[in-house]
């Protein structure tokens, strides 16, 4: 690891695929004169989630490729070629098939690919090595504004352009940030975003509260071998107690990730291994042959938590440190990319003309950005937890009628999957492929 510098332009508080993808696209666009530091104890060590696969959708894998990483794990990912969606009680014999969606949403461009972490935070961290990044193996543990200016002025186009604190925020605002590490160093920047999870110690020491709920469900996450080849194919099987999704990987695996009652989850997890597959095969049937649980069990509790605001002064929360939905649609990390997105591309225009990156008026254009966006899919994958974790025989027909209504309706499935992929709305230039 590099030691981060005295003063830097933007320390990024975290160092997983939001955190090291920001500081990637900053460097790339910005050049060796904009310094970018990412503090992250996990920077040392070996990651606990090695064994964890991700579902990366089409805007984000153009993100990955534009930064120049993509390139180094495509062999590693896997294409999501076609989803099928069920509706069934748990014991059921048969689960109909109520919508299927097919993979591309461009002819040879898949509308998502599965990946384990260990390839993506590998290639992200080399990439970010190569970019001139610092990284520092530590964690933020205080911070605190000061009025006194340290920085030189930003150049626009080669010309200083001085720093408007008079017009962009009121005189006493903090001209940087000091920002003390957990090894006792000290880091000055202009901005500090904080990219360290959904307990995030930096979202706690800028004072942003949270809002939301627990579900009082958990998703017990593992990978499986089975005999016969996937195609390809993924899989959500609403149940009762909530979706279980078959997640294909390179070869014949799968990742799986199941959810259950939080205390049933707990218990499934624990069971011994001949057991655990018995409870695994109820749920994944046997259409690709004999399964086989390989790795570790991890289980997450799941809930919906967002920021009551992505920013606070010279502080701006990417990732699950903004907010925190339920993976029914497997967006979470897609939405934290669509965050970082969004930040890089503010954050450059800004420092092109001269403006302070951490400026409030900046940073109040990547929450604008951002906030609907993220509220709406929150409520999206809110509602259909609640639509299909149950047991009404009423409901169960109504949402059948209605997913079989969607299937025969090709202009909405399309709709939907370029939805999926992150192709609608205002989408930032990186997640449509085009360099900062």
């Amino acid at each position: 690891m590099t030691r981060a510098h005295d003063t830097t332009e933007v320390l990024i508080a975290g160092g997983g695929f939001a955190g090291l993808a920001l500081a990637i696209a900053l460097r790339q666009a910005l050049g060796s004169s904009f310094s970018v530091n990412v503090a992250d104890p996990a920077l040392a060590a070996r990651r606990a989630d090695n064994e964890r696969a991700s579902a990366i959708v089409a805007a984000a894998r153009r993100l990955l490729e534009t930064l120049g990483v993509w390139q180094s794990v495509a062999q590693e990912a896997q294409p999501i070629l076609d989803m099928v969606i069920t509706d069934s009680r748990l014991d059921d014999a048969v689960r109909p098939v109520f919508l299927t969606f097919g993979g591309e949403i461009e002819p040879g461009e898949p509308f998502a690919h599965m990946i384990e972490n260990r390839h993506l935070i590998g290639a992200l961290e080399a990439k970010a090595r190569e970019a001139g990044v610092g990284l520092q193996a530590c964690a933020v543990a205080k911070l605190s504004a000061n009025q006194t200016s340290i920085f030189p002025p930003v150049e626009a186009k080669g010309r200083p352009f001085p720093f408007r604190a008079e017009r962009e925020a009121p005189r006493a605002s903090a001209q940087h940030l000091d920002v003390e590490l957990a090894d006792g160093g000290t880091i000055q920047t202009r901005l500090l975003v904080a990219a360290d999870g959904a307990r995030s110690a930096v979202r706690a020491l800028a004072g942003i509260a949270t809002h939301g709920w627990s579900y009082g469900q958990s998703a017990i996450v593992t990978n499986v071998a089975h005999e016969r080849d996937h195609g390809g194919r993924a899989e959500e099987h609403f149940l009762p107690a909530g979706p279980f999704a078959i997640l294909p990987l390179k070869g014949n695996r799968s990742s799986i990730v199941w959810t259950e009652a939080t205390r049933e989850a707990e218990r499934i997890a624990a069971l011994p291994d001949s057991e655990f597959r018995v409870e695994l095969e109820r749920r994944f049937k046997l259409h690709l042959g004999e399964i086989t649980a390989i790795g570790r069990r991890s289980v997450h509790p799941l809930g919906f938590f967002v920021a009551r605001t992505f920013i606070a002064e010279r502080v701006a929360l990417v990732g699950d440190a903004a907010h925190l939905i339920h993976p029914i649609a497997g967006q979470g990390l897609n939405m934290g990319l669509r965050d970082v997105a969004a930040l890089a591309e503010v954050i450059v225009e800004a420092v092109r003309l001269g403006l302070d990156p951490g400026a409030a008026d900046v940073l109040e254009r990547f929450q604008r950005w951002r906030r609907f966006d993220t509220m709406s899919m929150g409520i999206t994958t809110d509602g259909l937890n609640r639509l299909f974790s149950n047991r009404s025989a009423l409901l169960r027909v109504a949402r059948d009628v209605g997913l079989g209504l969607i299937d025969r309706a090709p202009y909405l499935k399309r709709l939907f999957i370029r939805e999926a992929a992150g192709l609608v709305g205002e989408v930032p230039k990186l997640l449509r492929g085009e360099a900062l």
